[in-house]
């Protein structure tokens, strides 16, 4: 039975698999020598997983919780996620090994993972609190570096799912404040069709009998259109609806001033994604957008489980439910999930929707995986598939050969060259070249070659 060692400390929760331990001995005083030397300790006692806390009062929360005998959410979704799956009616096949007892028997009530709590357990806790230094140093770089990047993904998983909930809580208000001021003023929902200019020009008008000849040019400034302006002064003169007391006027006008304060908190929060997602996946962005980028990398989890998928896969990601149908009943099956929501998909014609969205999943996931995998922060991949793409859809409709894939690498390796020739000429004729500039140009100038081999490695570019 496989044995994990839970161990909290100030920078965050670590698993560890103690795999060697068994081999030697289960009594204490047989494994006491191994625990003691490290050498030996760190072939026995692996790091299996590791997450950081977010900040310095979150792991003071953490690090009280765990003292009190409480497991917190967190807590348990780090070890649901590392550990094995275990099956209701089945026993696990691992222990994980705890310092309280009482933490122990939570976890077991809240997810079902067996924990053990003995004298054996607080020596091997001990002995990882000894050497947790360098033990912990068998986190490489680039793992460090995936979790600064789920971080990331993260954060525009949660802003999409952000972004979706404001969306259907402003439609839902400004359909409240229209059935509300329209007992007032019935003839605006004609005039003005769009939900936020509606609950503005609510907060702006109030009571109709006080429009007149002098609000036109306010009201030209507020909705941008001064004939319209004109059309609901006139209508405001002849308007049939009734009139409201003071007291309901002003709770109309509040309330639409709070629609429109949450529809400008929704611009800032959708401003943040496009920032999050051109720092993130600057080429995935470029080729598709920001918000079908945002929906196919919250779908698959993260951006480095996006770029794990085949363009099979990714052109269906979001139809799931469709192709289990589809299976089950034998009929046809999804051609698109998430990617239906771009502008190409949109522009193909009917026949050709399918073959638009099977070539631009494979430039989807070409994009992904040069976003996840590259070491330096450009969207030129994603510009010059864009064009690609494009092409590919004139292709299909007015039947205009399109680029080739290694032609349009080759495009975009020479474009990212000039710019950072550009970046070192502005560098030397601004003085700021140090004194090991030899270095640091070899260091900066691209291998153009090199670069070209490894993304057509990485990438596995065929023509299509």
């Amino acid at each position: 039975m496989a044995l994990y060692l839970l161990f909290e400390s100030a920078s965050g929760y670590a698993l560890f698999h103690a795999s060697g331990i068994r081999k030697i001995g289960q009594t204490v005083d047989a494994v006491r020598p191994t625990l003691l030397d490290l050498k030996r300790f760190s072939k026995a006692v692996k790091l299996a997983s590791f997450t950081p806390f977010l900040s310095a009062a979150d792991a003071t929360n953490q690090c009280n919780a765990i003292a009190e005998g409480i497991t917190t959410d967190e807590l348990v979704n780090f070890l649901v996620l590392n550990l094995p799956k275990v099956k209701e009616w089945k026993k696990g096949k691992f222990t994980v090994g705890v310092a309280q007892p009482k933490v122990g028997s939570r976890i077991t009530e809240a997810t079902g993972i067996p924990c053990q709590s003995d004298d054996y357990i607080q020596e091997l806790l001990g002995a990882v609190r000894l050497h947790f230094g360098p033990l912990f140093d068998q986190l490489k770089p680039y793992d460090v570096e995936n979790y600064s990047r789920a971080s990331a993904d993260n954060m525009v998983t949660q802003t999409l799912i952000l972004l979706d909930t404001l969306d259907k809580g402003i439609n839902f208000f400004t359909m409240r404040v229209r059935e509300w001021y329209g007992w007032h003023f019935p003839e605006l929902v004609k005039i003005v069709n769009d939900n936020y200019l509606y609950a503005k020009l609510a907060n702006f008008v109030v009571n109709k009998s006080d429009l007149s000849e002098k609000d036109i040019p306010a009201l030209a400034d507020l909705i941008g259109d001064e004939d319209k302006a004109k059309e609901i002064v006139e209508a405001a003169k002849e308007s049939m609806g009734q009139d409201l007391s003071p007291v309901d006027l002003i709770t109309v006008q509040q309330f639409a001033q709070r629609v429109m304060n949450l529809s400008e908190y929704r611009k800032n929060i959708y401003e943040y994604l496009v920032t999050k997602m051109n720092d993130i996946a600057p080429n995935l962005t470029s080729l598709i957008g920001e918000m079908v980028g945002a929906q196919l990398i919250s779908h698959a989890g993260s951006l480095s489980n996006l770029a794990k998928l085949p363009s099979s896969t990714l052109q269906i990601l979001g139809a799931e439910k469709a192709l289990r149908r589809a299976l089950r009943t034998g009929g046809n099956t999804p051609k698109y999930g998430h990617i239906f929501h771009s502008s190409f998909i949109g522009r193909a014609s009917t026949k050709n929707k399918g073959r638009m969205a099977r070539y631009l999943a494979s430039k989807c996931s070409m994009a992904s995986r040069i976003d996840c995998y590259s070491d330096m922060s450009s969207s030129i991949f994603g510009e010059k598939m864009r064009e690609q793409v494009e092409e590919r859809l004139d292709f299909c409709e007015k039947d205009v050969a399109s680029c080739k894939n290694l032609d349009v690498v080759n495009a975009a390796i020479e474009g990212m060259t000039n710019t950072v020739s550009e970046e070192d000429k502005e560098k030397e004729n601004g003085g700021k070249k140090e004194s090991n500039s030899e270095a640091d140009d070899d260091a900066m100038h691209l291998d153009k070659p090199a670069m070209q081999s490894t993304l057509c490695t990485r990438l596995a570019i065929v023509e299509l």
